[in-house]
């Protein structure tokens, strides 16, 4: 029989708290943060949501620090990863965490612009050799390029 293995996660949901970039030791990016997703319920029930934990490296890292902020929403592809530690009191302890691939931007323009940063206002990463990237703005009117 022939091994499979198969591991893709795809989310949409809202960040729950301004990302925060950290650099490793050895300068590379990192950034964790929970993405909060509405579950489907009845009319009647109350609203419910999961709370997924994510972590982004390097130049995907940079980019959520840059564009999202608290209530943004971001659409998430990547894999589960399962971590494990052990803790003070000399238990194991295991961390579930989406490892993010890549992301995609969400929010309208207005929706954007109402809760994202200022680009003036974001700091520069010295450390990183990477260019930021530059997004065209679409008007409403305007068709997609594919």
């Amino acid at each position: 029989m022939a091994n499979f293995n198969f591991n893709n996660v795809m989310l949409g949901g809202r960040l729950t708290a301004d990302p925060e970039i950290k650099k490793t030791q050895s300068g590379k990016a990192v950034v964790s943060f929970t993405v909060a997703i509405s579950r489907r319920t009845s009319k009647d029930a109350e609203p419910m949501a999961d709370f997924i934990n994510c972590v982004a490296w390097e130049k995907t890292a940079e980019t959520i620090a840059h564009f999202f902020k608290r209530g943004s929403s971001i659409f998430i592809v990547g894999e589960l990863q399962v971590r494990s530690y052990t803790a003070n009191d000399g238990s194991k302890r295991y961390i579930t965490e989406v490892l993010v691939r890549d992301i995609r931007f969400v929010d309208t323009k207005a929706e954007s612009a109402a809760t994202s940063k200022k680009i003036d206002e974001v700091p520069a990463y010295p450390q990183s050799t990477a260019e930021t990237p530059q997004f065209e703005v679409l008007s409403e009117d305007d068709e997609l390029p594919f």
